[in-house]
Order: C-alpha cells, then sequence, then structure tokens
C-alpha cells in the first residue's frame, strides 16, 4: 500500500492517540499493566507487586479503566484487574524493541571495543 493511499486520521482520531500516549507515559501505569501481563491481580497484590501505596494504586487503575486498557470485576470485597486489550503489549514491545536497539547502536559507536 503506498502512502497516498493510505488515510490520514482526523483531528479528533490523533487527540484519542496522544491521549492513549499519555496514559501510557506513566511509570506506575506501566508497572501496573506489566504486573497484570501475568495474569489477573486483585488491588492488594498489585500494591505489593508494584511497591505502591492503596491510594496511587487505584488512581491509576482508574485511569487505565476509563482508557479501557484493564477490565476489572468484583468477587465479594475484593475487586481482580485484568488486562483489557493485549494490544498494549504488542505496542509496548515495538517502544522497548526501538529502544534495545538504540542502547545497542549507542554502545557500538560509544564503545566499538566492546
Amino acid at each position: 500500500m503506498s502512502n497516498a493511499s493510505k488515510k490520514d486520521m482526523s483531528p479528533g482520531q490523533l487527540e484519542v492517540v496522544a491521549r492513549l500516549f499519555g496514559v501510557l507515559s506513566e511509570p506506575s501505569r506501566l508497572a501496573l499493566l506489566q504486573a497484570l501481563h501475568r495474569g489477573p491481580l486483585t488491588v492488594t497484590q498489585l500494591m505489593e507487586v508494584c511497591g505502591m501505596k492503596q491510594a496511587l494504586a487505584s488512581k491509576h487503575l482508574r485511569i487505565l479503566h476509563e482508557h479501557q486498557l484493564v477490565k476489572r470485576e468484583r468477587d465479594g470485597i475484593s475487586v481482580h484487574y485484568e488486562i483489557a486489550d493485549p494490544m498494549v503489549f504488542a505496542l509496548c514491545e515495538l517502544v522497548c524493541g526501538k529502544m534495545k536497539r538504540d542502547a545497542r547502536c549507542a554502545v557500538a559507536l560509544f564503545h566499538p571495543d566492546i
């Protein structure tokens, strides 16, 4: 498919994409997503795994839920969170892959003997 035949995103679509990247730009949210990659967890479990206080974990989980990146299910007094859209991990793999390539290039450039 040529570049000429690709449709540009509308300003509204660009705004939605920018908001998603904004949500993913917070390290605490990335830590929560990373923990949930292994499977559903309660807020208490997420606090322990991520080393967060309850208020901070709940705040970031609410934001992730509002952006449909996680879903939650109540089980009595506990709430279990899980990944709602695994696409987020494909996106993270792309970004992390780029960072690894950039790091290898920097090492090769500044330390060719390594």
